[in-house]
């Protein structure tokens, strides 16, 4: 059982795709409010390396305002995460 969706694509590096995403996303209503960069962040804790890999949280106000609205516990799988990492210079983007 798959818990997301995922998309493979081919680009020049990270930040392009994540232009793409962060583009997409704000079409869509969506901003980002966190990112967390797990190649720094796992270097600097665990002296550990990795790829490429990202994870930005994106919110849609009024969808966020509507849900809690409803479920305020449903804010414990907020903000919705997009994870974008490189693998052998493709990189996938996990919804």
């Amino acid at each position: 059982m798959n818990y997301y969706q995922s998309k493979q694509v081919v680009a020049k590096s990270i930040q392009e795709v994540r232009e793409q995403v962060e583009e997409k996303l704000k079409n869509e209503g969506f901003g980002i409010l966190t990112e967390i960069d797990i190649q720094a962040t796992m270097k600097k804790k665990l002296d550990k390396s990795y790829p490429p890999f990202i994870i930005l949280g994106a919110c849609n106000p009024v969808f966020a305002d509507k849900v809690l609205s409803i479920e305020p516990q449903i804010a414990t799988l907020l903000p919705c995460n997009v994870v974008i990492r490189e693998v052998e210079k493709i990189y996938s983007m996990y919804l």
